[in-house]
């Protein structure tokens, strides 16, 4: 069932990580019960085990962003500006955990080239 998840989930990160991993460049010609072995021992940080668990930083750079948080905190809070309340520090957690897709309302489809050109035509003259 998991080699099955992974395969419908993305199959070509599936592919990278067997090849990186355990230098498989074509697994559908090893047995399925071995392929089903390998494929659950991947590392936690492989490609399609982040990919499934919808992980978008490994657990170690969320331990370094976060102590550098903190770091930059205790810096902070000794300067002037700590000790009243200004020019916080940014975050590297939230910029790294940060949303940075599409927003669905910013695509919009097109079935023809037509309906392209006078989507283009509306923006440029917007501006």
């Amino acid at each position: 069932m998991a080699l099955a998840s992974m395969i419908v989930t993305d199959e070509s990160a599936l592919i990278c990580d067997l090849a990186e991993t355990y230098h498989i460049l074509d697994y559908r010609a090893l047995p399925v019960k071995l392929l089903a072995t390998l494929c659950v021992g991947l590392r936690e940080d492989s490609r399609i085990k982040m990919k499934m668990s919808g992980a978008k930083i490994t657990s170690e750079i969320a331990l370094l962003a976060g102590a550098v948080d903190r770091l930059s905190m205790l810096v902070w809070a000794k300067t002037k500006d700590g000790q009243r309340g200004r020019n916080m520090p940014a975050s590297i957690m939230s910029a790294l955990l940060a949303d940075k897709t599409p927003k669905d309302t910013d695509i919009k489809p097109m079935n023809s080239a037509e309906e392209f050109e006078a989507e283009r035509r509306r923006i440029l003259e917007g501006l």
